[in-house]
């Protein structure tokens, strides 16, 4: 996975975002030739994650395709927001991200979260009203990136219609606001089906993992968008 390569495990949680956390796992007791080993496996069946993640040793959740309808509640409001949460294998996770936040409409915001020099927190970088096909072109040119970058985070929305599409850190996608049957057919369209028993990565222990080399793609990225950089003091994630 190359000598610059930085892993970080996180602990399993049911949110719709995942936190991470620094605390000892199972990780720890492996050595670095074991470590390694379980970095390289990325197909469990027919499922193929990207470099950006690994589960548990023990594969405590096994990665597989499907979705689930999930709630969001607002901390301040308490106001309730309808999501869905859905994992695709690697062949077909960007295309499907592209056609769910084309969804959204012809001009959206963007926000861009960061973890890469952050201990147990993020920093977002935000651009507000940016053409749709603009937005689109600039991932396609990140592509590689904004898959296999455990460290990077995306999210799409339109503050009009209420609703948002994110690319997490974790390669999930998650989506908020009604009417969810919009998003259900784009992710029908790419054999992604409802599976309301399905277990997400997040939910258990895992790994993340990133490079130098992504971090500095994530910056040149922020600079396409007209994202200010912030400061890279701090632990690399």
């Amino acid at each position: 996975m190359g000598s610059q390569q930085r892993s970080q495990t996180s602990s399993g949680t049911k949110n719709a975002s995942a936190s991470k956390a620094d605390a000892l796992t199972s990780f720890g007791s492996l050595t670095d030739e074991q470590l390694e080993a379980h970095l390289e496996v990325s197909r469990y069946g027919v499922f193929d994650l990207t470099d950006a993640i690994r589960p548990s040793v023990s594969l405590q959740v096994i990665p597989r395709q499907g979705y689930r309808h999930d709630v969001y509640v607002d901390p301040t409001s308490n106001a309730k927001v309808p999501v869905i949460m859905a994992a695709a294998s690697r062949e077909r996770l960007f295309d499907l991200f592209i056609d769910m936040i084309d969804t959204l409409g012809p001009a959206v915001d963007v926000v861009l979260e960061t973890s890469h020099y952050h201990s147990g927190g993020h920093q977002d970088h935000y651009r507000e009203h940016i053409d749709m096909p603009v937005l689109k072109s600039i991932f396609y040119d990140f592509e590689d990136m904004l898959l296999n970058d455990g460290c990077t985070g995306v999210a799409v929305l339109n503050p009009q219609r209420q609703q948002e599409v994110q690319f997490d850190e974790h390669k999930m996608i998650i989506a908020y606001g009604s009417p969810l049957e919009t998003y259900e057919r784009v992710l029908i369209s790419h054999d992604v089906y409802v599976d309301e028993d399905i277990r997400f990565i997040t939910e258990a222990e895992h790994v993340h993992t990133s490079s130098d080399q992504l971090y500095e793609q994530f910056q040149r990225l922020t600079m396409r968008l007209g994202m200010e950089s912030e400061s890279d003091d701090g632990a690399m994630c």
